[in-house]
């Protein structure tokens, strides 16, 4: 079984390719949907419900993304402390599940699971990958897909894109490059061709 750490530029295109994986027959660890669970246990969020208040829930009382976000994601120093603070809340925790779970796929005979992360180098879990894709594409693309699949301005982009290391050192430590800047048909072409390369058959 390989293990294939997924990452990229905000808004590259990683669900497609982490969706295109799956469809190969890889089972997909979603970093977003680990960090959704972990920081809603008991003991997580009640350190941030003491550093950031109770406003920090929503109605349902689970912690309210959204306002993580605007926490972390805004310009200046603060921001970048509490961006910290809560990587280093979660960051261990995630990587703990998906040691767990990385541990019980290997005894299942599927033949890759994918640890999609975007921020997969800074939190240091690449030691946990066998091969590790960057789905490239431009900045003005990524840029655009957020503004209309995400509604994000261009302010918010910038702040999400500053947080994560440069694009440039992200793709010099893939082992494989994934060009993502046509058609939906042709990047699940390339990964057909990355799968038949390196999955055993």
């Amino acid at each position: 079984m390989k293990v294939i750490g997924l990452t990229g530029g905000v808004a590259s295109g990683k669900s497609v390719v982490a969706a295109e994986l799956a469809a190969l027959g890889a089972h997909v660890l979603a970093a977003d949907a680990a960090a959704h669970r972990v920081i809603n246990l008991p003991a997580v969020k009640a350190q941030v419900v003491n550093r950031w208040g109770p406003k920090i829930l929503a109605l349902d009382g689970n912690v309210d993304r959204r306002e993580v976000a605007k926490k972390v994601f805004s310009p200046g120093a603060p921001a970048n402390a509490e961006l910290r603070f809560l990587e280093a809340l979660v960051h261990p925790l995630i990587r703990r599940e998906f040691e767990v779970q990385i541990a019980r796929d290997s005894d299942t005979g599927i033949p890759a699971v994918v640890v999609d992360a975007p921020l997969l180098l800074e939190a240091g879990w690449e030691t946990l990958c066998d091969l590790l894709i960057f789905v490239d594409s431009p900045r003005e693309t990524r840029l655009e897909r957020a503004q209309r699949l995400r509604n994000w301005s261009a302010q918010e982009f910038q702040a999400r894109e500053a947080a994560q290391l440069p694009i440039e050192e992200k793709r010099s430590r893939a082992t494989h490059v994934l060009i993502n800047q046509g058609s939906l048909a042709e990047i699940k072409t390339l990964v057909g061709q990355f799968w038949e390369s390196n999955l055993p058959t």
